[in-house]
């Protein structure tokens, strides 16, 4: 076991696989598993000068200095059935109050849905007293939540992570062990995103970066969107 391994480990990344692939069997029955996570720091990069398009026995060159005007973070959901973006969104701050807006927007896309599955990892924003609040409401539950650091389901990221996970409430969250991110196939399509756009785009201001990503996103949602095949199972190679 190493220093950062979960006592649960082995149990979440088994349980995390089944989700994914029971997923289409329940939307057919209305409930939604999507993959969630934040792409920080997003840097709006301005080439300095133009680069030199591919001639014959050339390749094309891109020019090394560049101008920065600044980072913007992006919140983003994928439906794990359809393989679409839902409400994507950007800001210049990564606060629990923005990640519990862009679940509120998400849920908003589809809110005959009678419940949603977010996979999401362990980060802060993910189990903040917020949240716990928004998915209590939604689920309709009268109980005393307790005070933060304190008492009840707010006392701690594990009871807070507890009662998000209660796979009876409308909004459930399923979360990744730590230091394994690739459990969550949001992070397939953010290579995706980096690979097609940001890697090789030239952005001249923060608006424009963000202009260009949902452009990105709503033209992927029109054209490319699909799910990805899974196979793994969540089982080690070897014993």
């Amino acid at each position: 076991m190493t220093p950062h391994h979960e006592a649960d480990f082995d149990a979440k990344v088994t349980a995390v696989c089944p989700l994914y692939r029971a997923a289409p069997t329940w939307a057919q029955q209305g409930e939604r598993v999507v993959s969630t996570d934040e792409l920080t720091g997003v840097q709006a990069l301005e080439r300095k000068h133009p680069g030199l398009p591919m001639a014959v026995g050339k390749v094309e060159r891109r020019e090394f200095e560049d101008i920065r005007h600044g980072t913007c973070p992006f919140s983003l959901s994928r439906d794990v059935v359809t393989g679409q973006v839902r409400a994507p969104s950007a800001g210049p701050t990564r606060t629990e109050a923005d990640f519990l807006a862009h679940g509120q927007g998400v849920v908003a896309t589809e809110p005959q849905a009678p419940r949603w599955h977010f996979v999401v990892d362990t980060l802060d924003t993910h189990r903040s007293a917020s949240l716990v609040q928004w998915v209590a409401e939604v689920a309709g539950l009268t109980q005393d939540l307790g005070v933060k650091g304190k008492s009840g389901s707010l006392a701690s990221r594990q009871s807070r992570a507890a009662l998000l996970g209660d796979p009876r409430h409308r909004v459930v969250c399923h979360y990744t062990p730590k230091h394994c991110s690739w459990r969550n196939q949001i992070e397939i399509w953010l290579s995706i995103l980096v690979r097609k756009l940001l890697q090789r785009g030239s952005f001249i201001s923060v608006a424009d970066l963000t202009a260009r990503v949902l452009a990105f996103i709503a033209y992927y949602n029109r054209t490319m969107a699909k799910p990805f095949k899974w196979t793994s199972q969540g089982k080690p190679l070897m014993a």
